[in-house]
């Protein structure tokens, strides 16, 4: 199987988008993972992905606003809100790379609930707030709803320079074109496009987190592997395809 480059700026390869956001204030923080650690926890018909041997596990806080599901402006009010996901490395019979969803935290209690219904993502309602203080960055969340309730994370950065010339590491955890679900009684592949990311370096400055083991990993052993500020992109995403069962 020829597994797809991990490529920063690819063309968009759906003919329509089905739904359009715009991703902005991330803070990317990142942990190598055991391949093995990570297999159980990806729906079937995919698996780890990895970089030069580690797959990774993903912490990462951004706003979310003006989420469209067609071609207007964006709905109001519920279409703005802050979200804190984890996140896995994955990869699919075909050669896909994406990201699987173990958690998303966000601040709007409607979208969490039409994610649910439909694409069977794991949304929680959450209390979440971003504090700006020159450049440095405090991502606060705590769970309301389904739980466990009181989940909580606070994670806080300083912001640095441009970065012009991405690491192999840095590429991979943010090079992604899609994600990987299970809905229905089928593992999914939903595209997503985007430009390229601009990215800032980023120091840790603060972590005090529940959200990554309670999506059933163990807690991060020493600091992140990797810490990213990028000041966020318009994304758009196209009609999800499941996955054929390899014979």
């Amino acid at each position: 199987m020829d597994i797809e480059p991990v490529d920063c700026a690819p063309e968009q390869t759906f003919p329509r988008a089905i739904l359009r956001q715009r991703w902005e204030d991330l803070v990317f923080l990142h942990w190598a993972a055991a391949p093995e650690l990570v297999a159980p926890l990806l729906p079937a018909g995919t698996r780890p992905d990895t970089l030069h041997g580690s797959s990774y596990v993903g912490l990462i806080g951004f706003r979310m606003v003006g989420l469209d599901p067609g071609c207007g402006p964006g709905v109001p009010y519920f279409g703005t809100f802050w979200e804190t996901n984890v996140r896995l490395y994955s990869v699919d019979g075909t050669g896909r790379r994406a990201v699987v969803f173990r958690s998303l935290d966000a601040s709007r209690l409607v979208p969490v609930l039409v994610a649910r219904a439909t694409l069977r993502l794991p949304y929680l309602w959450s209390a979440m707030r971003l504090d700006r203080d020159g450049d440095r960055f405090t991502y606060r969340c705590r769970r309301r709803w389904p739980g466990p309730v009181g989940t909580a994370s606070r994670m806080e950065v300083r912001v640095g320079e441009p970065i012009t010339d991405p690491t192999p590491l840095e590429h991979f955890v943010t090079a992604r074109w899609g994600l990987h679900t299970r809905a229905w009684g089928r593992t999914l592949h939903l595209p997503n496009w985007h430009p390229r990311w601009p990215l800032h370096r980023a120091e840790l400055l603060h972590l005090d987190d529940e959200l990554v083991t309670a999506a059933g990993l163990p807690p991060p052993a020493g600091p992140p592997a990797s810490v990213l500020y990028s000041p966020g992109v318009p994304v758009r995403f196209g009609p999800p395809v499941g996955l054929r069962r390899r014979s």
